[in-house]
């Protein structure tokens, strides 16, 4: 029988979904010797981002050859070492269309953040203060967002931003982009010289946002990060929020995760969040519905036959 591990939890009706089908389903975290000892016995695992799937892990998989799929519920795969994975023979997948939209609304939320004090506001509203004078904020209207990476979820932020007026421009590895008729294809240095708020979405954990792109960037300007946490250099952000170069920033992936650097959750222009860019409800439905698709058609599935 086909044993499937979710490490890391899985939408509950979709977990439902995989009981339907004849397949022994472990619905525990494990971790440490416990995970290497129980992926020994499993065909597939499915996690999300708490779990890495590293060489190691690996090599204690092949001892038996029983794990022939590693499913990531979620976009980027950088907890997963996908080339060593396929070269020892296990499939590797992911669900990079379920969390687009939500992504993007959290971005596009937390652009509003920024650009109003919200954040700010109301942390010192509930400490008694009433700050009204130094919160003046600026519309997004007319604005220009400069989108870094312009995939699945650049396109959806891209979408929402232009219906509200908004100048889009990107710049994506690809250069310029058919279809996207609206927006301006831009330099990586155009982007940075040229936009209000910056918003990036690039699966690289490669430094991308450093001293020199900061120094390039217009003075004020708001950057969003749901991306991943090594993209921006730290130390250069907290450098440049104190300096007043950048306006505010906020970070929904940090380097050192589920424990962040503290200076850049309390600081008072950046607006942190827990990495939910795909914690709502819908998308969690449809990652877990990707994950069944995924995992029914990895084993050619039957669903069980009904009993009278």
């Amino acid at each position: 029988m086909i044993k499937v591990l979710i490490n890391d939890g899985l939408e509950k009706n979709a977990v439902e979904e995989l009981k339907k089908f004849d397949i022994e389903i472990i619905n525990e975290h494990f971790e440490g010797e416990e995970l290497e000892n129980k992926i020994k016995e499993v065909n597939a695992i499915i996690v999300r981002s708490a779990t890495k799937v590293r060489k190691d892990l690996i090599d204690k998989a092949k001892e038996t050859g029983n794990l022939k799929l590693i499913v990531r519920g979620g976009v980027g795969v950088d907890n997963i070492d996908v080339d060593y994975a396929i070269k020892k023979g296990i499939e590797v997948k992911n669900t990079p269309a379920a969390s687009s939209d939500s992504v993007a609304e959290l971005a596009l939320g937390q652009m509003f953040v920024l650009a109003r004090f919200i954040n700010q506001a109301n942390l010192t509203m509930k400490n008694g203060q009433w700050n009204k004078k130094k919160y003046t904020g600026i519309e997004l209207t007319g604005k220009k967002i400069g989108i870094i990476g312009m995939g699945r979820i650049g396109r959806a932020l891209g979408k929402r931003c232009y219906a509200l007026g908004m100048k889009v421009g990107y710049f994506d590895s690809l250069g310029k982009i058919d279809g996207l008729l609206d927006y301006e294809a831009l330099t990586l240095d155009e982007l940075l010289k040229t936009s209000d708020f910056i918003s990036i979405h690039i699966p690289s954990t490669e430094v991308l946002i450093g001293r020199n792109e900061i120094e390039k960037m217009k003075d004020g300007v708001f950057i969003v990060n749901t991306a991943r946490g090594t993209v921006i250099d730290s130390e250069a952000l907290l450098d440049a929020l104190d300096s007043g170069k950048i306006g505010g920033a906020a970070l929904d992936v940090f380097v050192n995760e589920p424990k962040p650097d503290e200076r850049l959750v309390n600081h008072e222009k950046i607006s942190p969040t827990p990495h939910i860019g795909a914690s709502t409800k819908e998308a969690q439905e449809r990652i877990g519905d990707e994950i069944v698709s995924i995992v029914k058609e990895c084993f050619n599935l039957e669903y069980k036959e009904a009993v009278l």
